[in-house]
């Protein structure tokens, strides 16, 4: 199961499994014409590196440390690609949440990828044309960071009650 960082762990407290609106990144590290992915302890999925921010932390600096602390791999970001509001999901836990996610692309620097904690079974890299089968927003947040467009993109999505 993936680790649920500390401050989540005291807002459970008070909340149970209610619906927690929380900051994220994705890292999508790329490299020549590869990207990183990491296949995920609790559902198997390939994805790039995801996580939560924490408290007081610039968004990019987390995408740095998540990236080093799960695959292993040194990158730098080099610019926000998008911003979007993921729907709500249930964890596997029981818990509902809501995330507000910054899609970094990243360049790596060094370092081979391996599961650099028990959030990923896999880390790799994959070649752009021939990518893994994966959520259709995974394959959004990667076209948009491997997109020449240095402008980030901004997508607000309503959700019909």
């Amino acid at each position: 199961m993936v680790p649920i960082p500390e401050f989540i762990v005291e807002l459970r407290r008070h909340i149970g499994h209610s619906l927690l609106w929380l900051p994220a990144i994705t890292a999508v590290v790329i490299r020549d014409h590869h990207v990183l992915l990491v296949q995920r302890s609790d559902n198997h999925a390939w994805t790039p590196i995801t996580g939560i921010v924490e408290p007081g932390e610039n968004p990019a600096d987390c995408a740095v440390r998540e990236v080093l602390e799960e695959a292993g791999i040194e990158a730098v970001a080099r610019r926000l690609a998008w911003v979007h509001v993921t729907r709500p999901i249930v964890h596997v836990n029981g818990d509902h949440a809501q995330y507000l996610d910054h899609v970094f692309r990243m360049d790596w620097l060094s370092g081979d990828p391996f599961p650099a904690d028990d959030e990923s079974v896999q880390a790799r890299w994959f070649d752009l044309a021939e990518l893994p089968d994966m959520p259709e927003d995974m394959h959004r947040r990667i076209a948009y960071a491997d997109s020449g467009n240095h402008t980030a993109a901004t997508v607000f999505e309503t959700q019909t009650p």
